[in-house]
């Protein structure tokens, strides 16, 4: 660990590292639901003639979901569809994972609420940044984990013009915090999520929760890596030795 915060300090050449903030993705992150993501994603686009295998709602996971619809059209169809046809099948989308949400509803993520009452013990601030645009996991965040998260600490698919692997939605995550690059943390679970957080210059940490190997979150700029949620939350307190949260770690 050690070793990833130093490497990390100099690769985005700042003088410290001092994390006063933790961004938490939302699927596959805080709630167990990317099972349900994929098997909406390949029903609702099996419709449209589109092959949407499983794993690919995991490569795709994070992107906002018209923009995730325009790339296949363009890949499969060999053009992009409009905004407006883009949203419907994102709809079309939406209400399968609703669905299949109600026969088989998204747990919390074994070990999340623990990390993140930690992390508010630790004087730390709780941002989630997610490229969801569902109400059916959104609206349950603030009962869900009541004194822990805010909807003013929050970035949705609704705040931002460029979703992940872009770094804006993790750079107004950021922003609302009221804090730095280097005094956040980010925990992602997807490719793409990695990539923006890592270009948004954050201490990017990946639970991979999903079936794709580690050498893919770590080519994507990974710092620390973890197998599971349970893991990142017995390994925190460690982290907050050596940082000495909320103040700085120092080189």
């Amino acid at each position: 660990m050690n070793k990833a915060i130093e490497q990390y300090i100099e690769r985005h050449g700042f003088g410290q590292f001092s994390p006063k903030a933790v961004l938490f993705d939302m699927d596959g992150v805080i709630y167990d639901s990317m099972p349900n993501h994929a098997l909406a994603w390949h029903e609702s686009m099996d419709s449209y003639g589109i092959d949407m295998p499983y794993s690919k709602a995991y490569e795709f996971e994070g992107m906002r979901g018209v923009e995730t619809i325009k790339l296949l059209t363009r890949q499969q169809w060999g053009k992009a569809v409009s905004d407006e046809e883009a949203l419907k099948m994102y709809q079309h989308k939406s209400r399968r994972f609703a669905e299949h949400c109600k026969e088989t509803p998204a747990t919390i993520m074994p070990g999340v609420k623990e990390l993140m009452e930690e992390i508010k013990a630790c004087g730390m601030k709780i941002c989630v940044v997610t490229g969801s645009g569902q109400h059916t996991l959104l609206d349950k965040l603030q009962s869900d984990f009541p004194g822990l998260l805010t909807a003013e600490l929050m970035v949705t698919a609704f705040d931002v013009t460029h979703g992940k692997p872009d770094p804006e939605p993790y750079i107004i995550g950021t922003r609302k915090c009221g804090v730095e690059p280097w005094e956040a943390i980010v925990v992602e679970n997807a490719p793409l999520g990695v990539r923006a957080a890592h270009a948004a210059h954050c201490f990017t940490i990946a639970v991979n929760s999903g079936p794709l190997p580690d050498e893919l979150l770590a080519q994507e700029g990974a710092d620390l890596i973890y197998p599971k949620m349970t893991a990142l939350r017995e390994d925190f307190p460690r982290l907050c030795q050596l940082v000495g949260c909320p103040s700085g770690y120092h080189v």
